[in-house]
């Protein structure tokens, strides 16, 4: 199979958010119905924005976290295409899919620093604890491969 050209790909950064005893953090998106509604924050890099910043500031927006210290990061893009049926704004915008860097972070607040409801656009309507090998059966179909590939490369930060 050959290899998607990337230049069709939005830029986005994904964040897995490690709980000190190891679980990781996932947020149910919404208004999405089961049962793959679940996932890690995600979104887009501003212009000039570095990969970090943007990590940290999606975080910042999708759950209110900003008590994180960076664990780790991929190298290369990961990357979905979007199913022909998606019919999303990005996909409108002529993308094929997203190209993500995804980044690690250990919480070191405390848990009522957690709040879904601090940026005007709400993407998760509720948390919860989980293993990071959950992740791939959570997440939507198209995802999936992505998923396959965060959980393998941040594998080795579970305690």
């Amino acid at each position: 199979m050959a290899e998607p050209d990337l230049s069709l790909y939005r830029p986005n950064v994904g964040v897995v958010l490690f709980h000190p005893d190891g679980r990781v953090w996932y947020g149910r998106r919404a208004a999405t119905p089961g049962p793959w509604n679940w996932q890690f924050p995600q979104g887009g890099i501003d212009d000039g924005e570095d990969y970090e910043t943007a990590a940290r500031r999606e975080l910042a927006e999708e759950t209110g976290v900003v008590s994180v210290d960076l664990l780790a990061q991929t190298g290369e893009w990961i990357a979905y295409a979007f199913p022909a049926d998606y019919g999303g704004t990005k996909q409108a915008r002529g993308f094929a899919g997203q190209k993500q860097k995804w980044f690690a972070f250990r919480f070191t607040g405390d848990e009522s620093e957690i709040d879904l409801e601090t940026h005007g656009d709400i993407e998760f309507d509720t948390w919860r604890w989980g293993r990071l090998d959950e992740a791939p059966d959570l997440i939507v179909p198209f995802k999936r491969k992505a998923y396959e590939q965060v959980v393998a490369a941040f594998a080795p930060l579970v305690v």
